[in-house]
């Protein structure tokens, strides 16, 4: 042993500067949070796990001639924390669009000569002199008394006259209003759209009133600046909303309606209850009465109110040209109510396929997280746009004129609206910290978006979330690439790096790297796990490997720490055949080298014209017992070997980012087989790895990643013989 210590040891400096290593194989350590007792070695919630809540009371008005919102809420807020709370804090997101906002001011533009109108008023931030952000008319405490705020950017300070202690609950009050904005004008997340023809607006409220941010044991306030990408990290509560809109107008929400014989028309009323128990979509307001409704505009207002519990946030939708339809879903254990609201704009489209979608999404999701746990999930058709809120979300897809639309927009529209239901488990459920990491929250459900259209559209082009989906931006300029672990504001391509990346690492994890049932398992635990709580990434990675027994450290330092890509190289082969038994040491096989061989600039052979090298296998030297007195029997194992092909492939990791081999052999009788060697092959060289097959049959071409599965950057390295040289496959067909 000693001997065998020095030698490794004098070994050791040579290959490491050979190699250039980079511990791409060394576990995570010190990159991921020390355990605590509030989240454990394993990934899941530890003994002393807490957060906050916030529940909510709210009234809120929209006025339609001054498009103007006015609310007024409650807050009840519970210190569940082992801290000291001398003062809170209040996301004002709307205050990202006042006048000379944070996010404007550290925007960039590039000046061209020519600009179309509509985006020269981004350029100069001035929107027909719109007047933005919130208007705060006071905060007081329960007892009507004024407290001491501090507005700062998107963010407001509440001072407390006595700092909450563990278990206490402060309520407050607010009293707000905010010029509703035209989304055809500025850009943002809520707001409505105006359509000319009928003089009607279709109002789709989110940030709309101020809510609570985060306390919790990572971060403390998780204050971050509202800069417009960067989305939020909100507390779990109850709600109880009132919305006054003009009476004639079908209003959309969160939460379940409560008062539905004040606001529905009796035949409204007995089409909804049908709906809750049919199994096939009930149009509790159809084309028609939407039609008759958007020409009506009485005078007066009706208050929808809602409840929701258990809720991170609460958003609405509110017109009088509304379309409504619904069906009860029946999952193992829950059977919410799958709704779409849209005007006859969204027609023919939107009375096919939309609720449907919302059930898909609602089946699948469940089967692999948790089962839908609220009353509803709600698509609202809502031009250009695409975002969720708890149970409900805002989807485009709008035929033209005429209600004809192309495969593109079908598809495209069915996308969104399986992407925007499914964020109510990523992140409304499984709630992460979206100011800090998009991935967990657009990564992760665009993995699952992807997985549930595999299901149930099969016949739509699926490349998007894929390792072949990425790979052009992997291999592209690295200046404008970033980590997958890299926070919302400082993401150069925000579209791959916070969606399709993180998809496609997990499309590659679950199909090549571990297997559909074990990381189906493993996943379906951190769902559990971290429902209604506040998991980080950590947790993620630490809960997919505890789950599974499987050591993915390389995996996340590969695909989420790093810029490296996949480019697996077959740089050589090598043939060897024998088809004697065994000889002496200095015997050799009949077999002889063959001259002339086809080989590359480095060395390498480029096709099988060569040949198979000579293989002898030897009697084995007595060195090779050491201290057993045993032997093998040499004949026996020559002559087992007799007449098979050996096959030494060289592999190069071009990219940088270790990877699964998988590997097609094509025979010369035409059949085909298909090898997968794990990442790990790897471990001791990242740079260049060398593997030996045995194979009955001699083989004609190898390809490696033949399905495209893991994401190669670079194809054309991937084909023995050699891609220029494959005219020459078919001579060797033929010759052998």
């Amino acid at each position: 042993m000693k001997k065998l210590l020095i030698v490794t040891l004098l070994a050791m400096p040579f290959m490491a500067n050979s190699q250039n290593w980079q511990g791409k194989f060394e576990q995570l350590g010190t990159q991921l949070p020390t355990p605590n007792e509030y989240r454990n070695a394993a990934g899941a919630p530890g003994v002393k796990y807490w957060q906050q809540q916030a529940d909510h009371k709210i009234d809120v008005t929209i006025d339609e001639n001054t498009l103007k919102l006015t609310g007024s809420e409650k807050i009840t807020y519970t210190n569940n924390s082992p801290d000291k709370l001398g003062y809170l804090w209040v996301q004002l997101d709307q205050n990202v669009r006042q006048k000379n906002a944070l996010g404007t001011q550290v925007g960039t533009r590039r000046m061209r000569d020519s600009v179309a109108a509509k985006s020269m008023m981004r350029y100069t931030d001035d929107y027909n002199g719109y007047d933005g952000g919130f208007k705060i008319v006071f905060v007081k405490d329960a007892n009507g008394n004024q407290l001491k705020y501090t507005i700062v950017e998107t963010m407001m300070r509440i001072d407390l006259p006595t700092a909450m202690a563990t278990g206490d609950s402060f309520e407050f009050s607010i009293d707000w209003w905010y010029n509703m904005y035209d989304r055809m004008l500025v850009d943002g997340r809520g707001g409505y759209e105006y359509f000319p023809k009928d003089d009607n607006y279709a109002f789709t409220l989110t940030q709309w009133f101020p809510r609570m941010a985060v306390y919790d044991d990572v971060n403390g306030w998780q204050h971050k600046q509202f800069l417009g990408k960067g989305e939020f990290a909100l507390t779990f509560g109850n709600y109880e909303v009132n919305i006054t809109v003009p009476s004639d107008h079908i209003v959309g929400s969160t939460g379940w309606l409560q008062n539905e014989k004040e606001v529905l028309t009796e035949k409204q009323q007995e089409r909804w209850k049908q709906a809750q128990n049919s199994e096939e979509i009930v149009f509790i307001v159809t084309e028609k009465e939407a039609k008759k409704n958007e020409k009506s505009k009485p005078d007066g207002t009706k208050t929808w109110s809602f409840k929701a519990d258990n809720v991170r946030d609460f958003a609405f939708t509110s017109s009088r040209k509304y379309i409504w339809d619904a069906v009860a879903v029946q999952l193992e254990n829950q059977k919410p109510m799958a709704m779409s609201f849209y005007p006859k704009e969204g027609n023919s489209l939107w009375a096919e396929y939309s609720t449907e979608a919302v059930v898909n999404t609602l089946k699948y999701y469940s089967e692999k997280t948790i089962d839908y746990p609220y009353p509803v999930a709600i698509s609202v058709h809502a031009a250009n746009q695409g975002m969720e809120y708890p149970m409900i979300c805002f989807n485009f897809g709008r035929p033209d004129e005429k209600g004809k639309y192309s495969q593109r927009t079908l598809e495209s529209m069915v996308g969104v609206i399986v992407h925007e239901v499914g964020h109510n488990f990523f992140p409304m459920i499984i709630n992460s910290d979206e100011r800090q990491w998009t991935w967990m929250d657009e990564g992760l459900n665009t993995f699952m978006e992807h997985n549930t259209m595999v299901k149930y559209y099969p016949d739509f082009d699926l490349t998007w979330g894929t390792p072949q989906g990425v790979t052009r931006y992997m291999k592209g300029n690295p200046e404008y690439i970033r980590p997958i672990m890299t926070n919302s504001e400082q993401i150069r391509q925000f579209g791959y790096n916070a969606y399709g990346k993180p998809s496609a690492a997990l499309v590659l994890l679950r199909e090549t790297v571990m297997g559909e049932e074990l990381f189906d398992m493993a996943f379906k635990e951190y769902a559990e796990r971290w429902a209604f709580k506040h998991p980080m990434p950590a947790d993620f990675f630490r809960t997919m490997e505890d789950a599974s027994a499987v050591d993915l450290d390389w995996f996340w330092k590969g695909w989420f720490y790093s810029i490296d890509h996949v480019d697996v190289e077959l740089s050589n082969v090598r043939w060897f055949k024998t088809n004697t038994v065994s000889q002496g040491i200095e015997g050799q096989n009949q077999l002889g080298k063959i001259e002339n061989a086809n080989i590359d600039e480095d060395g390498n052979n480029v096709d099988f014209s060569n040949g198979p090298n000579a293989l002898t296998i030897t009697d084995t030297p007595g060195r090779f017992y050491g201290e057993f007195k045993a032997r093998v029997d040499d004949k026996a194992i020559a002559s087992s070997y007799n007449g098979k092909n050996f096959y030494e492939l060289s592999f190069k990791n071009a990219g940088g980012l270790v990877s699964p081999i998988i590997i097609e052999w094509t025979f010369a009788d035409g059949t085909k087989e298909i090898e997968q060697i794990p990442a790990e092959i790897w471990r001791s060289n990242e740079h260049e790895v060398k593997k030996v097959f045995v194979k009955n049959k001699e083989v004609v071409n190898i390809t490696i990643d033949p399905k495209k599965e893991t994401g190669d950057t670079e194809t054309n390295n991937n084909y023995f013989p050699k891609r220029e040289d494959k005219s020459k496959l078919e001579e060797f067909k033929d010759a052998h």
